[in-house]
């Protein structure tokens, strides 16, 4: 999981480079056989990020404007960006990263990153 720490007045789409500069395990080589897919909600609509994600060797999987409306009305299905949205209201929980009190963007990623170790712990059954 990567994460990238910004304002919330900044549009999502441009962070899309340093989220994923920020992924701390190394990604073996997309090829045609075994492609990398990258799965974005419409606010990444744009040619920056698709341009963005070829050149990090992704496969684009952004929905237009309306595709999910109209995908849910013909096959009921959601989307699976829902595993992100839970993962940001695991995180959420904490009332240090829900609200920012800290001045320093540094310790506020040192928070996020503890954060995300718990939930990956708690994922992973290691409680009992």
């Amino acid at each position: 999981m990567g994460v990238a720490v910004d304002g919330a007045n900044r549009n999502d789409f441009k962070m899309t480079r340093e989220t994923i500069k920020s992924i701390p395990v190394k990604r073996p080589r997309p090829s045609a056989d075994k492609p990398q897919g990258m799965c974005m909600d419409k606010g990444y609509d744009c040619k920056e990020v698709k341009k963005l994600l070829k050149r990090f060797g992704f496969t684009a999987h952004v929905r237009s404007r309306g595709q999910e409306a109209r995908d849910i009305k013909k096959t009921g299905q959601r989307a699976r960006r829902w595993v992100v949205e839970r993962s940001h209201s695991w995180m959420n929980r904490s009332r240090a990263i829900l609200i920012r009190w800290s001045k320093r963007a540094d310790t506020y990623l040192a928070l996020l990153h503890f954060a995300c170790g718990i939930i990956a712990w708690r994922a992973a059954g290691l409680l009992g």
